[in-house]
């Protein structure tokens, strides 16, 4: 019995090392103003707690460059009078170096907003304003996660109240993608999953988006709510 339960653990800690490369989100709950916010900490991490972190999409391949050869006609000199014929012209390749930008570390103001405001339009919901405040505290917690190589909350609701929106309540949406900054996918995950998508739908004003490249390619987005 001991070790049928033994092999039952690690398959089960196999099955979450595997989908660990694909993606994870996290929510924040959405926090209301008192006047003292306080932050509830979660109680000791259980399985249920690590299956909460949904994981769905497949990186996406990375896009292959082909740089096309520039073809430089090189004709000979024309021959001498009175030879009756021409030489065939000549042909010499010059390969162009590959000149590809690296993507930002940082990208504020991604298209995540004008994705969350299509799927409350959707809904009959009014638009998000962007929040250049609520997307400073979007961009610490993108840093401090791909600095962490690890989605985490670590007060962004709180921080959220300290922008002076006048907001009733907060939130936070995070996540990453193995593939990079991709707010498609991001955008898709958040609204498949009810608690995120809850915060996407919630009685919100204002918005604030940020993502942050970790050194292995990853990126890493907070989405702040107020």
């Amino acid at each position: 019995m001991v070790d049928a339960l033994r092999g039952l653990a690690a398959f089960i800690i196999a099955g979450l090392a595997t989908t660990a490369s694909l993606g994870h989100l996290h929510l924040q709950a959405p926090q209301h103003a008192t006047s003292q916010p306080v932050h509830v900490q979660a109680a000791v991490p259980t399985l249920d707690v690590i299956a909460g972190e949904f994981v769905s999409g497949v990186p996406a391949k990375p896009a292959v460059v082909i740089e096309i050869p520039t073809i430089t006609d090189n004709p000979e000199p024309p021959p001498d009078e009175g030879t009756g014929s021409a030489a065939a012209p000549t042909y010499s390749v010059t390969a162009r170096p590959r000149s590809s930008a690296p993507a930002p570390a940082v990208t504020i103001g991604s298209a995540q907003q004008a994705m969350i405001n299509a799927d409350r339009a959707g809904a009959g919901l009014p638009p998000l304003q962007w929040s250049s405040c609520l997307a400073g505290v979007a961009y610490s917690n993108a840093v401090r996660m791909a600095s962490a190589g690890a989605i985490s909350h670590a007060g962004g609701v709180q921080a959220d109240f300290g922008c002076g929106l006048g907001s009733a309540q907060t939130g936070e949406n995070v996540g990453w993608y193995s593939g990079g900054a991709n707010d498609g996918v991001l955008n898709t995950m958040f609204m498949n999953s009810p608690e995120h998508r809850a915060n996407i739908m919630g009685p919100y004003r204002y918005v604030g988006t940020a993502w942050k490249i970790a050194p292995n390619g990853a990126g890493y987005i907070a989405v702040e709510f107020g």
